[in-house]
């Protein structure tokens, strides 16, 4: 399989302006991405999915490998999307998130490993709850298996209610997942799933997957015990203050 991984990166950040571009440690985030990228084995092209000349230009100047997209886009998704359609002979398309300097590679060698099933149409990552805090908070989207390890249904309420049982006592009686943001499609999904008007579900929650479990396709998960640092906001930097590599 030819497998390319996108990082999609858009200067324009509601509540953080110019994040692919701020220095930590040294190095820009959307660099310290990109070398990440390049370290998982399973990918046979990195590239920088952009809408603004200045992210573009800083990838070109560090070496990496860049393209400029449309600034109409309304998802990461559909970044990915365009790039497909011009580089052909990949496979598989892997949309790394931007804003996690420190990602694993072996997170995204475990995502690629999906795409051995043939079956497999998109892939993406859950990782088990451990905490109440964490297993009510909103903003955290959860997701719901079948006995296939696929997911049937991602929400940002915590899902399934335990009908007679305390919530401080949920976590003693199931398993919980957590949704990690990145995602793997096969290729000519990927083209598909762009076409998809949005649906009911994601009108509501919020999260685009939900249109495409809506319409009729599958996502295949596999369980991650690593979880790396999303920068979203200026205050999130503490959190990879002298974490150097």
């Amino acid at each position: 399989m030819n497998i390319i991984g996108i990082i999609p990166a858009r200067y324009a950040s509601t509540r953080f302006p110019g994040k692919p571009l701020i220095d930590i440690s040294g190095k820009s985030m959307i660099r310290r991405v990109y070398e990440q990228a390049q370290q998982a084995s399973s990918l046979n092209y990195v590239i920088v999915a952009t809408d603004d000349e200045r992210i573009f230009e800083h990838v070109i100047g560090f070496g990496g490998e860049a393209m400029m997209t449309s600034s109409t886009h309304q998802s990461g998704t559909d970044r990915c999307a365009e790039v497909v359609s011009n580089r052909a002979g990949f496979d598989i398309a892997i949309n790394i998130q931007g804003d996690e300097p420190y990602i694993d590679p072996k997170q995204i060698d475990l995502l690629t490993s999906c795409f051995k099933d043939a079956n497999t149409q998109i892939a993406t990552l859950v990782k088990a709850i451990k905490s109440k805090e964490e297993l009510f908070n909103n903003n955290s989207p959860k997701v719901i298996l079948n006995t296939n390890k696929e997911a049937i249904y991602f929400s940002r309420a915590t899902l399934p209610f335990q009908r007679g049982t305390a919530p401080e006592d949920w976590l003693l009686h199931h398993t919980y997942y957590k949704h990690i943001g990145i995602y793997g499609y096969r290729s000519a999904v990927l083209k598909e799933l762009t076409n998809l008007p949005i649906s009911s579900l994601e009108r509501a929650e919020s999260l685009e997957q939900l249109r495409w479990l809506e319409n009729g396709y599958r996502i295949k998960t596999a369980e991650t015990y690593v979880e790396t640092v999303a920068i979203d906001e200026p205050s999130d930097l503490s959190k990879v203050t002298g974490f150097n590599k």
